[in-house]
């Protein structure tokens, strides 16, 4: 089973940046996985992010976040990222990555769920 670890949560002014890493753990390799990037604020359900086919040529974007994240992929790495701009209070939450059977709308991701890492963005 696949075990993903999640790092580079902090605490963020609105406005500002942070990048997401999502690196598999010793002994297995992303580079044949979709992945995808998941959130959950408190009291409310986990919800699709952004997601990536294995040859990177489909990516899905929840509509909250088009054009301020950026999903990306480093397989000599073994390491997804998630470059987040523009950051807003509403992205506050734990952010978990995971591997999926549907890049296309974030579906079906499988495998455990991580620790996640927060993100909190406040003034």
């Amino acid at each position: 089973q696949v075990q993903l670890v999640e790092s580079g949560g902090g605490l963020v002014q609105p406005g500002g940046s942070l990048r997401l890493s999502c690196a598999a753990a010793s002994g297995f390799t992303l580079d044949y996985l979709n992945i995808g990037w998941f959130r959950q604020a408190p009291g409310k359900e986990r919800e699709g992010v952004s997601c990536m086919s294995s040859h990177a040529d489909i990516i899905y974007y929840a509509d909250s976040v088009k054009g301020r994240f950026t999903i990306s992929r480093d397989n000599a790495r073994n390491t997804v990222y998630l470059q987040m701009n523009s950051l807003k209070p509403e992205d506050t939450a734990v952010y978990y990555c995971a591997a999926v059977v549907l890049p296309d709308r974030c579906g079906r991701p499988f495998g455990s769920w991580g620790q996640g890492t927060q993100v909190s963005v406040s003034s």
